[in-house]
């Protein structure tokens, strides 16, 4: 089945406006799919299906492909807030003094394990 992802290309600044244009992108498509939107023809002639499809959805252009294409702005692991996870041991009547210098510990260790940052 075919997936379709947007990708966001760079601002365009239209005077006091701002447009973010994006193109569509259609990959895993079958070969009716693929033939349908492809840009050209097998003689070379270009289609206009994409482009009318581009038009119709807002976009700059529709792209399709057979494989799987990975759109990277889609990836947002980039952008994931490293965390860092402490085991602190203890049961329920564990003094909150207690907790606190097992977490200030595992805090220090990590540090020196995995740099200043962690």
């Amino acid at each position: 089945m075919p997936r379709i992802q947007i990708l966001e290309l760079p601002e365009v600044h239209l005077g006091e406006a701002t447009e973010t244009p994006f193109a569509v992108v259609i990959d895993q498509a079958d070969d009716d799919l693929y033939a349908d939107l492809a840009p050209t023809d097998t003689d070379g002639h270009e289609q206009s299906r994409s482009a009318h499809l581009a038009e119709q959805l807002g976009a700059r252009a529709v792209l399709c492909f057979h494989g799987t294409i990975e759109v990277p702005a889609n990836d947002t692991s980039a952008y994931a807030t490293p965390t860092m996870v402490v085991r602190v041991e203890g049961d329920a009547d564990s003094s909150s003094a207690d907790l606190a210098d097992q977490i200030r510990r595992g805090i220090e260790q990590a540090r020196a394990t995995y740099g200043h940052s962690a």
